[in-house]
């Protein structure tokens, strides 16, 4: 069976945050595990859309995770 590329690999942030459906963005920052994949949503989010909502959601995201450490 051939390699399909989708061992361990993480959504990119494109991935997460790139969808006119709502809760598809809040899925991809929900499922955020790590402050590396969180900083690399908001980069790409400040280069790209700028929405603040995002960009709050993503903040948030940070404080859980930093809650959950």
């Amino acid at each position: 069976m051939a390699d399909t590329d989708q061992t361990d690999e993480p959504l990119t942030p494109q991935q997460r945050l790139d969808s006119s459906n709502p809760r598809l963005i809040d899925a991809g920052i929900a499922t955020i595990t790590n402050m590396e994949t969180l900083q690399a949503c908001v980069a790409y989010e400040n280069q790209h859309q700028q929405r603040l909502p995002i960009l709050k959601l993503l903040a948030q995201r940070a404080e859980e995770l930093r809650e959950e450490s």
